[in-house]
This record gives structure tokens, C-alpha cells and sequence, in this order.
């Protein structure tokens, strides 16, 4: 676009108090001010009057109330009549820091024919109703693009390329109140406009005046996502086309969007509660059956062989990965506190009390099947013990840095580590020293060293084990018991089977016959595996060719 001639436009409702100092400050940037007076009462009809006077500012009125984003509608249409070629929406209440304004400006004219938005930056002063309002929002708008390109769609600080909106609002007509923000950022997406962010600090002051309606701006929003989610249905073949073609500006954004998606998830669930949760996972679990060719067909292959070892008919894919959604609330429930021994039933607990009585330290082998996360419910009946969990991904640290937001009180300790080493030994052999508990999963080979394993029959074929959790257990000579932890598919509420078994006390691997005393711990825990993951085959959450040794098949993204 070689022509680019922007103005502010201001929606305003009874906002006579703040925008007068809206305007001023606004007046620094030399643009032309449009201002649309939604039909506002006296004494800001008069102050808007008197601000229409001032040069480059113009007065559009509205006799009735038709809401922001009727507002919003009329301001951009009114600027296109008037010959601009960009508006920049900043609302008329000052929660928008304005020291934002020239990186708006300037990405707008850079990238004239994106939708640019603030990406909202919020102190104190924010609503927690507002923010997780804002997270739940989120996640039907991810779901509504199949994307994670909208990092937020409510902010009311953006520059709209007036063309294109224009063009989107009038073939799909959009909500005129609080859901219009939302609403028009998913249709100009749809329509294939680039959407791009700026940080941008808010406020809500405590005088400040705000027309959301917590009940129906809720109710309307509710509905607008009702229909965007229909209408994303016919969408998707193009949509998913969209998400391939800019797949390679994803890997920057795939953290972040791990991160954001664990509090979005907790923020559902704290808002909506298990039930409301649970109905809204099966259609985006279902989603990423349909997309995720990989872990489909990873899942399908386990369940495949677990058919062929029972003799039963296979298992559905899709129940696999809705039940691994479960099983990712269920994580963080425990983490956050809600469950406790009352939600647990626990099998040989005998094994580790004389060892929390006696305060010695052990090792704790668990796997991908269920939720070792358990062991923070069961952390809070021994609060002596402090459970230190080794976590291999690269995003271990971020991952509790959450965790810590959800429970700083909690006495498991997750441990980022890349590989085995002397450091790794010599570091938690301090802890077990202490009378600290090391739990570590042995179902997956190493990151950076997937060719040391060992090779162990597993649902009737062999399948590569790592060495490197049983070799660190038999250098701690610490006690070493197997941990499962099984969601209980029939009860009506969140209910745990706990396993706690006897490993080894502690595992020997002495010099000449290493190798077969590891082959023969290994196998071992191979079995145990296999006769807890017959009792519950759709808990057990490798997502990737687990009988298969390639470099590829190292699936960080569900450690």
C-alpha cells in the first residue's frame, strides 16, 4: 500500500470525565481525531461538543446507544468517507497507556495491511473475573482458527487497515456490544489478514467507568463463540492450509504456547469447574486427533498391539488423547492442591512408611502411564517428605515457574536435567542423603543419548528401555520402589488407584556381570509396566513409535 493516511478513532458512551484527557494527550501525535458519541447522555454530549471545535477532531454522533462495537462500525466507516486508510482505535475510558501510540503508528505503517493490537500488560489493578475471562476466551478463540496466532482478541487498543475490515464486516455482519472486539479479529483471520502485536500496558482505574456487563456480555460472548465455532467447521480444510503455510514462524511461539496453554487450562478449570471442562475438551481433543497425524498414529499402533496381546478388539485413538487431556487436569489439579488422600487409594504404602518414619531418602521409579503428579497429594499426609521429580524438557523451567504460581507451598520439586551425568548423581545423591524422595520415570529413552537402552519384551514384543534411570538408582544405592498412579474410570468423582511396590533395596550392578544384572532389572520393570498398563491401556501416554529407535521419535512435548 503506497498511500497511508491513519486518524485515532474514539468509541465514547458516557465517558465526559476521562476523554478530554484522552484528546490532549493524543494531540502529541498530530493525527486527526474522529470521536463517535454512542448516543451518550447530556453532560457528555456537551463535552464532546466542545471537543469537536478543536481542529482535526470530528464529531460523529449516534442518537441511539448502539454499543462498542456498533460504535466502533460506524467510527470505521465514517473514516473511510473521510479519506483515511487506517483508524486506531483507543478507547475513550484511559485504561490505555498512550506511550504505546508511536510502536502502533509505526507498526501499522510498516505492515499496513495487518490488523495490529496491543497485547495487554496488566498490574494489579485488573479484575481477576476480567483475566480469566480473557483465558477462557483464548482458548475458543484457538480453537476457532485452529491457531495460536491471536495471542489476545479483547484489547481495544488496535489499528485497523480499514479496506479489509470493512469488506469483512459487511459480508458477516458482526455483534455490535462487548463481542465485537473478538469477533472481528477471528473474521479478518478467516479472511486471511496478517494479525500482529504490540505490548501494551493497561490499567483499570477505580473510578474508572466500564459498560461490560459481567451477565450478558457474557451471554453474548458465549453465543458469538457458538457461532464462530459452527461456522469455523466448513473452514477447517482451509484453515489447517493457513496453519501449514506459516508453520515455519510457529517454533519461535511453541513455548509460549505450552506455557499459555497450561493456564488456560487451569483457568478453565478453576472457573467452569471438572464437568464444563471435561465437555469442552472432547471437541478440541478431537481436533488434534484429526490434525495430529503423529500421535494418532503413534496411538494407533500401541493400541493395535495391545489388541493383539489381549486377544481384545483395539481401542479408540481418540479416546487415547481425550483421556491424556484428563490426565493433564488431573496434573494440575494435584498440583494445585485439590486432591488429597481422600482422593486416593493407596496399595503398599507399607513399603514407604518405615522409610518416612526412619527419614531416608529413596528413588522412585515411575513412567508415562497415568499421573506420578499423584505424589503431590500424597506429599500433604507426609509433610516431612520432600519429593524432588526429574523433568527432561526444555521447558522444565517454565513448566514450574507456573506451578509455582498454582501452589508456591508445594513440596515437590521439579528438576530440569538433559542427561544422567556425574553432576546429575552427585547432586541428587545430596538429597537422598537429606531423607529426600527422587522420582524419575523409566519408560523413555534419553534426549541426547537414545542408544543406550536396553532391550525388554513390553506387550509381547521387545522395545528399547533406557539405562540411564537404573544406572543412577543402583550409583544412589538408595532404596527404589515402582510408583504407578491410575485414574479411576468409573468413579463418578476424581478417584486414584496409588501402586506402590518394592523394587529393589538397592539395585546392584556389580562389575562383570553389569550388563545382565541391568538386562534383568530392566526386564523386570518392564513387566510391571505392562501388567499396569493392561488395567488401564488408554492412560499410558507415549505419543510416539515407542518399539521404534530414531532420533525423531524423542517427543519432548509430553514429558
Amino acid at each position: 500500500m503506497s498511500h497511508y493516511s491513519p486518524c485515532f478513532l474514539i468509541p465514547c458512551y458516557n465517558h465526559g470525565a476521562a476523554i478530554g484527557a484522552v484528546v490532549d494527550a493524543l494531540k502529541a501525535f498530530e493525527l486527526p481525531i474522529v470521536i463517535v458519541d454512542d448516543g451518550s447522555e447530556e453532560p457528555t454530549k456537551t463535552v464532546l461538543d466542545t471537543l469537536s471545535q478543536q481542529d482535526d477532531v470530528t464529531l460523529h454522533r449516534l442518537e441511539e446507544n448502539q454499543g462498542k462495537g456498533g460504535a466502533v462500525m460506524a467510527g470505521l466507516k465514517q473514516a473511510q468517507i473521510l479519506g483515511f486508510t487506517h483508524a486506531l482505535q483507543i478507547d475513550a475510558d484511559g485504561q490505555h497507556d498512550l506511550t504505546a501510540v508511536p510502536a502502533l503508528i509505526e507498526e501499522s505503517q510498516t505492515h499496513p495491511d495487518s490488523l495490529i493490537s496491543g497485547k495487554p500488560i496488566y498490574d494489579e489493578s485488573v479484575p481477576k473475573s476480567r483475566l480469566y475471562g480473557r483465558y477462557i476466551t483464548h482458548f475458543w478463540v484457538t480453537l476457532e482458527t485452529l491457531s495460536t496466532t491471536i495471542k489476545d482478541s479483547m484489547c481495544g487498543f488496535r489499528a485497523y487497515p480499514l479496506a479489509q475490515t470493512l469488506k469483512v464486516i459487511e459480508v458477516s455482519s458482526p455483534g455490535k456490544r462487548m463481542d465485537f472486539d473478538i469477533e472481528i479479529m477471528v473474521r479478518l483471520y478467516w479472511d486471511g489478514c496478517d494479525i500482529r502485536y504490540i505490548d501494551t500496558k493497561v490499567i483499570y482505574p477505580e473510578d474508572g467507568l466500564s459498560h461490560f456487563d459481567a451477565f450478558k456480555d457474557n451471554v453474548r460472548i458465549s453465543k458469538m463463540h457458538s457461532l464462530l465455532f459452527f461456522s469455523m467447521l466448513p473452514k477447517i480444510p482451509r484453515l489447517l492450509a493457513m496453519k501449514r503455510k506459516n508453520s515455519q514462524h510457529w517454533s519461535a511461539r511453541k513455548e509460549r504456547g505450552t506455557i499459555l496453554g497450561i493456564k488456560l487450562l487451569l483457568a478453565t478449570y478453576s472457573l467452569l469447574g471438572r464437568k464444563a471442562f471435561s465437555l469442552m475438551l472432547k471437541p478440541v481433543m478431537y481436533y488434534y486427533w484429526l490434525t495430529g497425524k503423529v500421535a494418532r498414529e503413534a496411538s494407533e499402533d500401541y493400541l493395535q498391539r495391545v489388541a493383539t496381546y489381549t486377544g481384545e478388539k483395539p481401542l479408540s485413538s481418540y479416546h487415547h488423547l481425550l483421556s491424556f487431556g484428563e490426565t493433564m487436569l488431573d496434573k494440575l489439579a494435584a498440583w494445585k492442591g485439590d486432591f488429597d488422600v481422600s482422593n486416593l487409594t493407596i496399595t503398599g504404602g507399607e513399603h514407604f512408611r518405615h522409610l518416612v518414619e526412619d527419614k531416608r531418602g529413596a528413588v522412585l521409579i515411575g513412567s508415562h502411564l497415568g499421573n506420578i503428579e499423584l505424589c503431590r497429594a500424597l506429599s500433604r499426609r507426609h509433610s516431612g517428605v520432600k519429593i524432588n521429580a526429574l523433568v527432561f524438557t526444555e521447558h522444565a523451567e517454565q513448566f514450574n515457574s507456573v506451578m509455582d504460581e498454582v501452589n508456591a507451598d508445594a513440596s515437590v520439586n521439579l528438576m530440569s536435567v538433559s542427561n544422567l551425568g556425574p553432576e546429575t548423581a552427585i547432586m541428587l545423591q545430596q538429597k537422598i542423603d537429606d531423607g529426600e524422595w527422587v522420582v524419575i520415570v523409566g519408560d523413555r529413552t534419553s534426549v541426547t543419548r537414545e542408544g543406550r537402552v536396553v532391550m525388554a519384551d513390553f506387550l509381547g514384543e521387545p522395545a528399547p528401555f533406557p539405562q540411564g534411570p537404573f544406572v543412577l538408582a543402583s550409583v544412589l544405592k538408595a532404596p527404589v520402589l515402582l510408583l504407578f498412579g491410575l485414574r479411576d474410570e468409573q468413579s463418578q468423582t476424581p478417584h486414584f488407584n496409588v501402586h506402590f511396590e518394592p523394587f529393589y533395596d538397592p539395585i546392584r550392578l556389580p562389575r562383570g556381570k553389569r550388563e545382565e544384572a541391568l538386562q534383568e532389572v530392566v526386564e523386570q520393570y518392564a513387566k510391571r509396566l505392562e501388567h499396569y498398563t493392561l488395567k488401564a491401556p488408554l492412560q499410558w501416554y507415549n505419543f510416539f513409535k515407542f518399539w521404534q529407535l530414531t532420533s525423531s521419535n524423542n517427543d519432548k512435548s509430553h514429558g
